[in-house]
């Protein structure tokens, strides 16, 4: 079976990011957070932090579900094999 290689390239560019990163790790020790819990957590702004969280959502990383106003995110099988992965780099 060949390599799917655009999506692949949309995966890898889905965690690209040392931001990403963070919200990746962050959502592995507190999972279903909103945008606005992120960018307090993480300290960073809402609309920077809304473009991370919907391109690793896009790479199928982590999982929104609605809940009453809020948008919760999760990790996704994938995006916890993404962290093991990337802890092993380091």
């Amino acid at each position: 079976m060949a390599l799917e290689y655009r999506k692949v390239e949309r995966m890898v560019k889905g965690f690209a990011n040392h931001n990403r990163l963070k919200i990746l790790e962050l959502l592995e020790d507190e999972p279903e957070l909103s945008v606005a819990d992120i960018t307090e957590r993480l300290k960073m702004g809402y609309e920077n932090a809304s473009d991370h969280i919907r391109k690793i959502a896009i790479a199928g990383l982590v999982m929104k579900r609605n809940s009453g106003p809020s948008v919760l995110h999760r990790l996704t099988p994938r995006g916890r094999s993404i962290l093991v992965f990337c802890k092993k780099l380091q």
